[in-house]
């Protein structure tokens, strides 16, 4: 019994310091979207939603873009079953992004739904870019400084209702894409194929939806699955060239 006891009281400790560095790595995350989501709370109160229907939707839909855009789209009168349809479109891309966080996920298969459910752009590159595997513990505490970064700062920003000059709310949408490149560019350091792999995933994704054949979430979807496919198969190629050589 005190064997048992004992491992229990490690395994808890183990799963604290997991969270704990989840936190802390999560944090830089919550500054990224602190002030877009402020943007976003601002949005919400002009369209007009609700104090608790904007603070809802920030909690329960967490997605930055679509919730823009649904915000735009209730204000133009669009029935909610388009709005439904348009945001899972967007948001096609994290079907991808979830399976490959959950291959390296190791612990219980019970809090898999929920860790899925936080899983972003941004955690996942941070997640994804760990040397190691990591156990859901970490995933969950990384995952929670995303949320609670979103959903404060929605709320702060429709508390703070007009109050902001306009050009300081249209400031604020390019910060999430400044606090990405922060992310992207220490790998690119490390592996000139993630540039290449962005620089192509964001050439083809403008010309497929310039040609209008997909939506964009599932031209995002196309886009980076080709680049991906086409950078393996070049470096795979040229392995074999050299391994002949």
């Amino acid at each position: 019994m005190a064997e048992q006891q004992e491992g229990l009281r490690h395994k808890m400790k183990r799963h604290q310091g997991a969270i704990l560095t989840g936190f802390s790595e999560g944090f830089p995350i919550f500054v990224g979207y602190f002030p877009v989501a402020v943007a976003f709370g601002l949005l919400a109160k002009s369209v007009p939603l609700g104090f608790l229907e904007a603070g809802m939707l920030s909690a329960f839909v967490f997605a930055g873009a679509s919730q823009f855009i649904a915000a735009s789209l209730l204000a133009s009168g669009v029935g909610i079953g388009s709005i439904i349809v348009t945001t899972f479109l967007i948001n096609s891309r994290h079907l991808l992004l979830s399976t490959a966080v959950a291959a390296r996920l190791t612990g219980t298969r019970r809090l898999f739904p929920l860790a899925a459910f936080g899983v972003t752009d941004e955690t996942f590159a941070i997640a994804t870019t760990r040397p190691d595997t990591y156990g859901t513990p970490y995933l969950l505490g990384l995952n929670s400084m995303a949320w609670l970064g979103w959903l404060a700062g929605t709320l702060t920003g429709y508390l703070a209702g007009g109050f902001l000059p306009a050009n300081l709310q249209a400031a604020m949408g390019i910060l999430l894409y400044v606090m990405f490149l922060g992310i992207l560019m220490p790998e690119v350091r490390k592996d000139i194929r993630v540039l290449i792999v962005a620089g192509l995933s964001g050439a083809l994704h403008w010309g497929i939806r310039a040609t209008g054949w997909l939506p964009s979430g599932w031209a995002l979807v196309v886009a980076i699955l080709v680049s991906v496919a086409l950078v393996d198969g070049w470096k795979g190629k040229g392995a074999k060239h050299d391994s002949a050589t």
